[in-house]
């Protein structure tokens, strides 16, 4: 499962610098997330979607919002992929 979410620390940091659009970054991790079917329960795919809705949903706003924080979706995004990572293979 590891080889197939490597990449995806990859994307929040060029999603950060700007090298990334958050419609790219949404896609590759939405991409990544199935490819791992059935190995990541149900529950993964349900919190990755919530958290990528919302991330999508701060791009609505031209600066940061206390609903919408675009940089504490990053971190959660960051947080949701080293849990999957921990997961038993």
């Amino acid at each position: 499962m590891n080889d197939t979410l490597s990449p995806l620390s990859d994307t929040l940091s060029a999603f950060s610098s700007g090298q990334l659009s958050l419609t790219n970054l949404a896609q590759q991790w939405r991409q990544a997330a199935q490819s791992h079917q059935p190995a990541l329960p149900a529950r993964y795919l349900e919190v990755l979607e919530r958290v990528l809705s919302q991330l999508e949903s701060s791009a609505l706003f031209t600066e940061e919002s206390c609903s919408f924080s675009q940089s504490d979706m990053v971190a959660a995004l960051a947080d949701w992929l080293a849990r999957a990572r921990a997961l038993p293979h």
